[in-house]
């Protein structure tokens, strides 16, 4: 596989700079190992007035046959047909973007001490890629670079047989580019439109696939006008990642669209939205208070239910005395960014056995959340409808039945004293109510006669005396002593049943 980049220059800003930008010296060829073959950079030219850095990767197909488990290029058709002969040595696919990746790792990133203003300042480029399989032809090519600022875009297929014209063009083409582009804007375009022009990946998509496009599109994938293609192509056509990224990439194109940062609009996990004029934010007032109390209830297994990014079970994980922590939420992405937040995969073993993250939906009934000493729902049930609250009522107090269960929720009251906040909104747009005092005490009150729980109430945050507090807590204990076996109807009452859970039991948790 063979790309080139060209620059032109002149006295003030030689050519040459392009080896600064690069990280690679002219007067030097250097290797590289990549995971299926050697990556060669070299200069054919290099002077002022022009520079052009030649990247040659060459492919072992027998460590690529060998590390894709016998099915070739990911198990793809035509590779299966003929494993050790085929065009991978030749033509641009995946594997030339990861060599790109991997050999020009700073230029990617723009990052360059030596010549920062020029990483930062548009270039002539020119870009050949002598055989690059385009899955679309010729026309697919000009639509996925020409929006990218490039000038020219040239795409001329390869015929099968130059002595036999009548069979026609095969599926390669000669592709040139040409225009003024930042450097690490055009090796980013190349890095995941070759694969993507390919139609195929050398390697399984993995879900961190969805944050190594959004990093390289950053700047021009979110208003590309066949941004669904690419990131369908990219993501190897798997739905469920494909449809990840469009999201992300629609919150991208809405904060910019805003002149507004991604977390400013995607903040439906973000505890520190309401509090960012407040010394101490209320997140933090609201994690402390929670601690408070499980300390006080002398619980060590702890569920975080609705756990969003984690900041809680990070939090109960600092204490040893919680000896057991599951953080449950419905969304895999938060999950996912919990995951990393609390660094699952390099904490040691003791710590990796004391907490679990699970995808959960609060409104059914789990067996897996039955035995432990306390449950939190930290601004949670106000993002549910009210019709399904029931359900949840009866999936945490009347299946799982902690010995203390912690629920917070904004008081609505309170809003009056935010200034940032329009008249008669409320927190948050994702939020279905918000409750004055009266109706969350008057809510608590009646789930804690229902299941056997008594009920007290503590403030959260600063008390005003006219409105209250920003968040008001409720604290459930339960009362009753419930036997080996027992379980609770939908009314609360103790039935005696067994704790396996029936599809009749979902329905009368739904219908309640």
């Amino acid at each position: 596989m063979f790309l080139t980049i060209s620059t032109t220059g002149n006295q003030e800003r030689p050519a040459t700079d392009l080896g600064f930008l690069l990280h690679k010296h002219p007067d030097k060829a250097q290797t590289f190992s990549t995971s299926h073959g050697t990556a060669h950079v070299l200069y054919p030219e290099a002077s002022v007035e022009r520079c052009t850095a030649a990247l040659l990767l060459e492919v072992d197909p027998v460590a690529l046959v060998r590390r894709g488990k016998g099915k070739g290029r990911g198990g793809s058709p035509d590779s299966a047909l003929a494993q050790y002969v085929n065009d991978r040595p030749y033509a641009a696919s995946s594997l030339l973007a990861v060599a790109l990746s991997t050999v020009f790792k700073t230029a990617l990133q723009g990052v360059c001490s030596a010549r920062p203003e020029r990483a930062a300042a548009p270039l002539p480029l020119r870009v050949e890629v002598p055989a690059l399989p385009a899955r679309g032809g010729a026309e697919l090519v000009a639509k996925l670079f020409a929006p990218l600022g490039w000038t020219t875009v040239s795409a001329q297929p390869v015929p099968l047989d130059e002595q036999f014209p009548q069979w026609g063009d095969s599926r390669y083409v000669q592709l040139v580019l040409e225009g003024e582009l930042r450097l690490a804007d055009a090796l980013r375009q190349l890095y995941v439109l070759l694969p993507v022009l390919d139609d195929s990946k050398h390697y399984w998509v993995a879900p961190d696939e969805v944050d190594k496009l959004l990093r390289a599109g950053e700047g021009w994938l979110a208003e590309h006008p066949e941004q669904k293609l690419i990131t369908s192509r990219y993501l190897s056509r798997r739905w469920s990642l494909t449809r990840q990224a469009m999201e992300r990439l629609e919150l991208v194109r809405l904060a910019e669209a805003d002149d507004l940062e991604v977390e400013e609009i995607d903040n439906a996990v973000d505890e520190t939205t309401d509090t960012d004029e407040r010394p101490v934010p209320l997140a933090v007032q609201r994690r402390d208070a929670i601690l408070r109390a499980l300390d006080a209830a002398g619980a060590s297994r702890v569920l975080d239910l609705g756990c969003g990014q984690g900041q809680l079970v990070q939090a109960l994980l600092k204490n040893v005395k919680f000896t057991e922590i599951v953080g449950v939420d419905v969304s895999m992405r938060a999950l996912t960014i919990a995951s990393r937040r609390l660094k699952i995969d390099r904490l040691g073993e003791r710590q990796a056995e004391r907490v679990k993250l699970m995808q959960g939906s609060l409104t059914y009934t789990d067996k897996r959340l039955t035995g432990y000493d306390a449950a939190v729902l930290s601004e949670v049930v106000e993002h549910l409808d009210l019709p399904r609250l029931p359900a949840l009522e009866y999936a945490v107090f009347g299946s799982a039945r902690p010995r203390t269960v912690l629920v917070t929720t904004p008081n609505v009251e309170y809003n009056v004293r935010w200034e940032s906040l329009p008249a008669g909104h409320v927190r948050h747009g994702d939020h279905r109510f918000e409750w004055t005092r009266a109706e969350f005490r008057a809510w608590a009150e009646r789930v804690a006669a229902r299941h056997g729980y008594g009920v007290e109430f503590v403030p959260v945050g600063p008390d005003d005396p006219e409105v209250g507090p920003p968040t008001q807590m409720a604290v459930f204990t339960r009362t009753t002593q419930d036997k080996p076996g027992d379980r609770r109807d939908k009314q609360g009452r103790r039935d005696g049943r067994s704790e396996q859970t029936t599809p009749q039991d979902e329905k009368e948790a739904k219908a309640a």
